[in-house]
């Protein structure tokens, strides 16, 4: 796919709540641990990996490439040039504090991140890149961005049978996501009707209605950054993360909603919030889609299960945060079952073990189902620590083989 010539990213959502993370609760460590599992460190645990070991073998691989976050020098990559084709950038926070991310972008898009990765951590992801211009981005590293180029073209696939059950899947799960858009914009047209209306408790199960379809699609949201504008922290920005007179979307009308009990004014806020998911329905109608791109939304869903649902931090007024959970998890799972077909002829017992990890952490969801409240989860007030760490250790035995999805793809 085209892209325009990259342009400089806003800080997204995920991109503030690392901060809340480090901060919180013995839960929030726990649940940073979950969710900064990946490739050569799936247990989360600070990497070891110095001058030596990983990174030597990296530097050997030219379809590896190093990439050091320090505090003196920023976001660094030992190779500024790269072969088109599958590469595997292997990241090391080595002690700046400032800098928990990195992407790969390619115009207004990210093609591959990842978050989480506080000093002392490692993690990886996997890319399927064509001769071009990229820009490596690290939020908070002086300089933030260094220039990629990537030079040549792939060389085809060994199995033609795999290239079509991926060609499929990345079809499949474009339809998923225009199914669930379409879905979104008449979910938040009612909403807004809602809004302009005066009936709070209409209003709040509009809002809590409408909620899933986003969540299920967050990482294809996210990846637009369009100069300045990211429509993702137009519809669904936090407090805090944005100067307070330009908070819009989902969460600035859940306070009025739900902590200050008032319809007043909010009627403006929908009108935006409609306009802005009917933005991102035009950006994604005609997108196409990489299986390195399943790969990693999936793996990016868990993430923002482990690091702001299971935490909290998502519906801090009308706590629906299992809500926000199981849409999550569900479009994980919709994106890995898109993907599946093709892995299990390129590592059977990987997809096995995957299917079964979903399956747990989907039962594990359903005992907290509940018509006590119109979300149809218990609220999170009503959670336990113990239910808290039982449902990190549930996200984490999914994401740690899910990791490992991206990289197999990208090489089949």
């Amino acid at each position: 796919m085209s892209t325009p010539s990259p342009s400089a990213p806003v800080p997204s959502r995920a991109r503030g709540r690392l901060a809340v993370v480090l901060a919180g609760t013995a839960l929030a460590a726990v649940t940073l641990a979950a969710c900064s599992s990946s490739g050569g460190d799936a247990s989360g645990n600070p990497s070891s990996t110095t001058s030596g070991g990983t990174a030597t073998k990296a530097a050997g691989n030219s379809r590896v490439a190093t990439v050091t976050v320090t505090q003196a020098n920023g976001c660094t990559s030992d190779r500024q040039t790269l072969a088109a084709g599958a590469i595997t950038f292997k990241v090391t926070n080595k002690d700046a504090a400032g800098v928990t991310e990195v992407e790969l972008l390619a115009g207004q898009r990210i093609l591959g991140e990842k978050e989480n990765l506080p000093p002392g951590f490692s993690g990886e992801f996997s890319v399927n890149v064509t001769a071009g211009t990229y820009q490596l981005y690290c939020p908070g590293a002086t300089p933030e961005k260094r220039p990629l180029t990537v030079t040549g073209k792939a060389a085809g696939t060994g199995d033609t049978t795999v290239a079509a059950l991926l060609a499929q899947g990345t079809k499949g799960y474009g339809n998923y996501i225009n199914t669930q858009v379409t879905a979104l914009v008449a979910a938040v047209a009612k909403f807004d009707t809602a809004l302009h209306g005066t009936d709070l408790t209409a209003a709040q199960k509009a809002y809590i209605a409408a909620r899933p379809f986003y969540e299920r699609i967050e990482p294809v949201a996210e990846s637009f950054v369009i100069g300045k504008d990211s429509v993702d922290a137009d519809i669904d920005i936090r407090a805090g993360d944005v100067p307070a007179s330009q908070w819009r979307g989902f969460h600035r009308i859940e306070k009025s909603l739900f902590q200050q009990k008032t319809l007043k004014g909010m009627g403006d806020y929908g009108d935006k919030l409609v306009a802005d998911v009917k933005r991102l329905q035009g950006l994604t109608k005609n997108l196409t889609y990489k299986p390195t791109e399943l790969a990693n939304g999936a793996q990016g869903l868990l993430d923002e299960v482990a690091a702001s649902k299971i935490t909290g931090e998502e519906e801090r007024y009308s706590r629906v945060d299992l809500l926000d959970f199981a849409g999550n998890v569900e479009g994980a799972e919709q994106a890995f079952a898109q993907l599946q077909p093709a892995l299990d002829k390129i590592d059977a017992t990987l997809g096995k073990t995957i299917t079964q990890r979903f399956t747990a952490l989907s039962t594990l969801l359903d005992k907290y189902k509940t018509d006590a409240n119109p979300s149809g989860y218990k609220l999170y007030n009503d959670l336990t620590a113990a239910d808290k760490r039982g449902f990190a250790a549930a996200v984490k035995a999914v994401q740690e083989p899910l990791a490992k999805v991206s990289s197999k793809v990208a090489n089949a």
